[in-house]
């Protein structure tokens, strides 16, 4: 089992921006994906970023230039840092393990943290 720990998330107004985090525990694949993933009320979960543990990243298009997504392995942690925040941005954000080439769904999924873009 692996045990993933959100934090960071939280009420901001549209243009700032917010650092979310990510501690994972427990038995941890070796090799593995680390990402961030969303979902807005009404809509499918939808991947924002995801990092593999050599460090490759990958982004949706909607976030690409204003997100980083990072990690350090020995802390087993990933980031997200989430600048130039949209309204559209607002959803709860789940962080995601799993190994590569495989699914999501197959891995394990934090608890969710609320991000809130709003005046």
């Amino acid at each position: 089992q692996v045990q993933l720990v959100e934090s960071g998330g939280g009420l901001v107004q549209p243009g700032g921006s917010l650092r979310l985090s990510c501690a994972a525990s427990g038995s941890i694949f070796l090799i593995n994906v680390m990402g961030w993933y969303r979902q807005a009320p009404g809509k499918q979960r939808e991947l924002v970023a995801d990092i593999t543990s050599d460090g490759s990243t990958n982004y949706a298009d909607s976030v690409k230039g204003r997100f980083t997504i990072s990690r350090d392995n020995a802390k087993n942690t990933v980031y997200l840092q989430m600048n130039s925040l949209k309204p559209e941005d607002t959803a709860v954000y789940y962080c995601n393990i799993h190994r590569p080439y495989t699914s999501p769904n197959l891995g394990y999924w934090g608890q969710g943290t609320q991000v809130t873009v709003s005046s």
